[in-house]
């Protein structure tokens, strides 16, 4: 390509070496352009001359690729420029189609499938495959991939099942070293409280705890938490009801580690005449009715169709026939009332509670007129743990269930609940409770099926008072992603759910809010190798 200004300036030639195209001839008049006219059309020409050098080598190699020049270019060069390539587009569209089609059609039996990705590529290069058969292996693949997935979350959550149902091996090893204390040693088997205390267990100018467990270690770890955490430790009663196997070790680990200035009663349902199957419809069922015997302590896989409901559904479901939902334990906390007659406020706490800061304040609590001071659970920052209504609870395609219950209702939690035994008395909630587990037993479960909290949230309907979320945050036992921060500032932690802390399947970061109330250092721990995990 060439330049040519003649001598005159009158004139500017531009043309290609091969002689293909005279591009541009300007000429001028000299009696009508100025110097600075003539720079800039220069200027404008050094800028335009690499896009005409660029069109020229295209048109120079148009014979090669047998299209006309600016047809060419058009089809050529326009897609690169806006970053599309025609033939590009032409695949992936041939692919989708292809995705479509096979996403519709049966696999067939038999197919034989590559174990990994290299064997797949392999077998395509030695069976020339063809786009449908790649993509019809390759889902293939990916639904077997899928299946095995699916099959070994269930496996995980069965063994996570068991694994929270049975009693840990130290645990174990705890209550039969104490229960032979018991038998061998005077010492554990002193009067608790001593005798000159005895009144203290009625007085209610001090505040009275209640704990259900038969789960010495961690009943140690609720009482030492509330005493260390109190400002007025002195003013502390636990009245602590096991059953009868766990008498003599829970009674002989008290009397032993005293947690003085505190006071602590050890007492075992066996001792309370009154509870007897005749009025307590759960010990009837249990000894009667061998349906819900099977139920909670069956085969629990056994007709479950894994492939209709979530790994989510079916860890709710697990949970729901644990053996502890048909304990007398469990119920106990709705027999207050007859249990201390003569208290008129009172603290129930589940044994997987970590008491952090004072509770002083919830006995100046007023609940106005309500008998159970709880948190709601269907509002709060947690999505999933505080997002509970009577919905998740029971089963509003029954009739019964549905007439008398609004879905939408707000839950509220078990767990660490202050209740006015005074206020309670003068209700119906103890006959309320009988009415609708028995009504659950007639209808063979199908009311609810998840423990003691759906017949409590009838009972309790309309004498609950609502208090602040930060006395009782929830979770720790199923919410790996709990707020550290907030667990530290709240007053009750709840490891509700079934990873507990004292148990392997315990969440490694949310464990040491428990485990520093354990003295580690105690011969029967130590002996019985109960560890800090």
């Amino acid at each position: 390509m060439q330049l040519h200004v003649s001598p005159s300036m009158r004139s500017l030639t531009i043309s290609s070496n091969n002689g293909f195209i005279d591009l541009m001839k300007i000429k001028v008049a000299a009696r009508h352009i100025s110097y600075r006219t003539l720079f800039h059309t220069i200027l404008i020409l050094a800028f335009l001359l690499p896009f005409v050098f660029i069109l020229t080598a295209l048109v120079t190699l148009e014979g090669v690729n047998k299209c006309s020049s600016f047809d060419c270019l058009g089809r050529r060069l326009g897609p690169r420029l806006l970053g599309r390539d025609d033939s590009e587009q032409r695949l992936v569209k041939d692919f989708y189609k292809i995705l479509n089609q096979v996403n519709t059609e049966e696999i067939p039996d038999g197919v034989k499938l590559p174990d990994s990705f290299n064997q797949l590529v392999s077998e395509m290069k030695n069976n020339q495959y063809d786009a449908k058969t790649f993509v019809l292996v390759l889902r293939a693949m990916m639904e077997k991939l899928e299946r095995e997935i699916r099959e070994s979350k269930f496996s995980e959550l069965m063994n996570k099942h068991f694994a929270a149902s049975s009693i840990p091996k130290g645990l174990y090893c705890l209550s039969l070293r104490l229960t032979d204390e018991y038998s061998s040693n005077a010492h554990a088997r002193r009067q608790l409280p001593s005798p000159e205390l005895l009144p203290v267990l009625s007085n209610n100018s001090y505040h009275h705890f209640v704990l259900s467990t038969d789960n010495i270690l961690a009943a140690l770890v609720v009482v030492t938490s509330a005493v260390q955490s109190s400002l007025k430790p002195e003013k502390i009663v636990f009245h602590i009801i096991t059953d009868k196997k766990t008498y003599a070790g829970m009674h002989a680990w008290f009397a032993l580690n005293p947690v003085s200035p505190a006071i602590v009663e050890v007492k075992g349902v066996h001792q309370f005449d009154w509870l007897t199957r005749e009025n307590v419809p759960v010990l009837e069922a249990v000894e009667n009715h061998h349906g819900i015997r099977n139920y909670y302590h069956g085969n629990h896989i056994a007709g479950a169709n894994l492939s209709d409901t979530t790994p989510r559904t079916f860890a709710s479901k697990l949970q729901a026939r644990s053996p502890k939902y048909i304990s007398l334990l469990n119920h106990l906390r709705i027999y207050l009332p007859e249990l201390f007659p003569n208290l008129d406020k009172v603290v129930f706490l589940d044994d997987d509670v970590v008491i952090q800061r004072d509770l002083s304040p919830l006995w100046d609590i007023d609940l106005w007129g309500k008998v159970n001071g709880a948190v709601e659970t269907c509002k709060g920052e947690d999505e999933w743990v505080m997002s509970k209504h009577f919905r998740n609870y029971f089963n509003f395609s029954h009739p019964l269930i549905a007439k008398h219950l609004d879905p939408n209702e707000c839950a509220w939690a078990y767990g660490m609940n202050v209740f006015d035994l005074h206020a309670w008395r003068k209700t119906n909630i103890r006959e309320t409770y009988h009415y609708w587990l028995k009504e659950n037993l007639k209808s063979n479960l199908t009311m609810w099926k998840l423990g003691t909290l759906p017949p409590a949230l009838i009972a309790f309907k309309g004498h609950v008072r609502p208090i602040d979320p930060s006395w009782h945050m929830l979770g720790l036992g199923y919410q790996s992603k709990t707020n550290v921060e907030n667990a530290k500032r709240a007053a009750v932690i709840h490891y509700n759910g079934q990873s507990k802390p004292w148990l392997q399947i315990g969440f490694e970061h949310l464990r040491p809010f428990w485990t520093k109330y354990v003295n580690y250092s105690n011969d029967f721990v130590r002996n019985c190798h109960i560890l800090e995990l």
